[in-house]
């Protein structure tokens, strides 16, 4: 890397996987970073031992698949539902997966936790055990640079060896001590499935990068949202107290979600907004 990049640094991330450079050739099969393309989108996660600085999980991804389990680890919906935001906010396109299908319980399955998702986003219910949604998926994710992020535990390297079963990645357990996920990807990795299809597994993220969102943009960031907003008595409605709201009138209807509501409102009311480690 040419040493007027390092000395214009204002990030942790000068080139972060996925960045488009422009790259001069050197002896020995080398090369030299010469510029870096401006990103059109990137995921973002606050870096280690800072909340001020933001590090890039991946630059320009097409879409980014958010992995969440049934079970062991436990789902953490919120957590989910925060990933949204960010993911929105960005433009990136969203897909939810939700893994280890197997592990279902008679009592809760994966549609009463994560139904409520399916009118808004591509939901994906895997078992790779099972052999269930590998195809589906694979067709959903050809052709696009797909980020695919979640806590660690949920069985990340595990799908993508289900998807590329050429180049086999290591697994881990979920601590019976903890209840959590030990990461098995030091860092963000680019995996070529063909030649058009590439997968980024990321380290099991508990925090993506979540500063102070304006109003006006967290409420766009709940897709959902979006139909009922033009039906709120007041322009500047916060959907948390005020009278004739069309968002909450929405809730009581069943038209929105009460869990994602409960999501916005914590998120609005600055309860989730600090970026506190969680899961």
């Amino acid at each position: 890397m040419r040493g007027h990049l390092k000395r214009n640094r204002k990030r942790t991330d000068i080139v972060a996987v996925g960045d488009r450079v422009w790259v001069t050739r050197l002896p020995d099969d080398e090369g030299a970073i010469e510029a870096v393309d401006p990103r059109v989108r990137a995921l973002v996660r606050t870096a280690r031992n800072t909340r001020d600085t933001e590090q890039v999980v991946l630059a320009n991804p097409d879409q980014v698949g958010f992995v969440f389990a049934v079970a062991d680890p436990e789902p953490h919906v919120r957590m989910l539902d925060r990933f949204i935001v960010l993911a929105e906010l960005q433009e990136i396109p969203i897909r939810i997966i939700v893994t280890k299908l197997d592990l279902e319980r008679d009592a809760i399955t994966a549609r009463d936790v994560f139904g409520m998702y399916e009118a808004v986003y591509p939901v994906h219910y895997i078992s790779v055990r099972g052999g269930i949604g590998i195809s589906e998926l694979r067709a959903a994710i050809e052709g696009r640079i797909t980020v695919v992020a979640g806590p660690s535990g949920v069985g990340k390297s595990t799908l993508l060896n289900a998807l590329d079963p050429e180049h086999v990645r290591d697994v881990s357990h979920v601590s019976t001590a903890t209840g959590k996920g030990r990461h098995t990807t030091i860092g963000s990795q680019l995996h070529r499935l063909s030649d058009d299809t590439f997968v980024a597994d990321t380290p099991g993220i508990r925090s993506l990068a979540m500063h102070a969102v304006p109003g006006d943009r967290l409420d766009w960031a709940f897709r959902e949202f979006r139909p009922f907003l033009a039906q709120c008595f007041y322009q500047d409605c916060t959907h948390i107290h005020e009278p004739d709201c069309g968002v909450r009138n929405a809730v009581q209807r069943g038209d929105i979600a009460a869990p994602r509501y409960a999501s916005y409102a914590a998120l609005r009311r600055g309860d989730e907004m600090s970026g506190e480690r969680t899961g």
